[in-house]
């Protein structure tokens, strides 16, 4: 019963703070959550504790968020979650099924899809395709991935750390990236397509 009262207490003092929920009754926050002005959270949106929220920022539905700082207009899932450590810097963008974890994703980066950031520095402008992956742990210990500003990451990539991905620089549509990549480059890593002429499935 704590925890409900506590939580309607919550809802209604963010409410009058002027944050926007269209089911408020779906959303639960923390004793120590911090938000600024002009916020909008959907249904379904879980903030754990020590998440502080800057102004201008859209979190859509079942999101979860815990020990996180959230800068001005950004916006996040649905179906982010945003683990402890992370910082997400102004105007970038988390967006669904996308996971963070004690990384810093930079002024206006993106990492729109279907992927893992863990121990990751991103920096401006970056654009992380859908389904990459940062392999951070090695067995053993947690290594660090670079990604420094203006880089482009291909869809479906492993990004192999520790690691660093220099500035302007593009890595390929489904490359495993093993070793640091220069500024301006291209980095690619696939197999050669194999094609079969006039080939007979079995029956």
């Amino acid at each position: 019963m704590k925890q409900i009262n506590l939580q309607d207490n919550l809802r209604k003092k963010f409410l009058k703070k002027g944050v926007k929920m269209m089911a408020p009754e779906t959303v639960f926050f923390s004793k120590d959550t911090k938000i600024g002005k002009n916020v909008t959270i959907d249904p379904y949106v879980v903030i754990g504790e020590k998440v502080k929220i800057q102004n201008n920022v859209k979190i859509f539905s079942f999101s979860h968020l815990e020990k996180v700082r959230i800068e001005s207009s950004v916006n996040i899932g649905p179906y982010a979650r945003l683990r402890p450590g992370t910082i997400l810097k102004s105007g970038s963008r988390v967006g669904n099924f996308v996971e963070v974890k004690k990384s810093t994703i930079g002024k206006d980066s993106k990492v729109n899809h279907l992927s893992y950031i863990g121990d990751t520095i991103l920096g401006s402008k970056v654009n992380v395709g859908a389904g990459t992956i940062t392999c951070n742990y090695d067995g053993k210990r947690k290594n660090k991935t670079k990604i420094k500003n203006k880089v482009f990451i291909g869809s479906n990539s492993s990004l192999v750390a520790p690691i660093t991905i220099n500035e302007n620089s593009v890595v390929g549509a489904g490359s495993v990236i093993t070793k640091n990549v220069n500024k301006k480059s291209l980095a690619l890593s696939r197999s050669p397509q194999v094609e079969i002429k006039n080939y007979k499935r079995k029956k």
